[in-house]
């Protein structure tokens, strides 16, 4: 890979039903148990419950915009050669790794992580899923380009 290859990303429509079908019914779970415990004698159980549905459900949020693109600072293009790997963000930043550049992937390879130092020193991770690629070729393809930074 003498020079860089750029890869678009697009939104994980069917991702994201599946993290639905995932968080809905956890959430859900949840919040009944927090009502239900809210009228005993002792509410201890009761304020874990709650807490445990509102951070699994701002997880949720995070994770369904994150696959949609949507979140200010989600990738929207990744531009990757030998040294460095270069994003474009949502927000219209640029972040390029450059430093302690670390490629993770899923046993099941379904999505793959990132992450590194930035040219500013600051670490920074992402994480991609397959559905945010064109096809399995392209995703095949990325995967193999950055194996180097394993």
């Amino acid at each position: 890979m003498a020079k860089s290859e750029r890869y678009e990303l697009t939104p994980d429509k069917q991702g994201v039903v599946w993290d639905l079908l995932m968080y809905v019914p956890t959430v859900g779970g949840l919040a009944v148990g927090a009502f239900i415990f809210w009228y005993k004698p002792n509410h201890a159980l009761a304020y874990l419950l709650l807490f445990l549905a509102c951070f699994f459900f701002y997880q949720a949020v995070h994770r369904v915009l994150g696959r949609l693109v949507l979140l200010p600072n989600a990738p929207l293009a990744l531009d990757i050669s030998k040294q460095r790997v270069l994003l474009e963000l949502r927000n219209g930043q640029k972040v390029e790794l450059v430093k302690n550049l670390r490629y993770f992937s899923d046993y099941a390879g379904k999505s793959f992580g990132l992450t590194g130092m930035d040219t500013a020193g600051a670490k920074r991770q992402f994480v991609f899923h397959k559905g945010q690629f064109a096809d399995q070729n392209q995703y095949d393809k990325i995967g193999g380009a950055l194996k180097v930074f394993a």
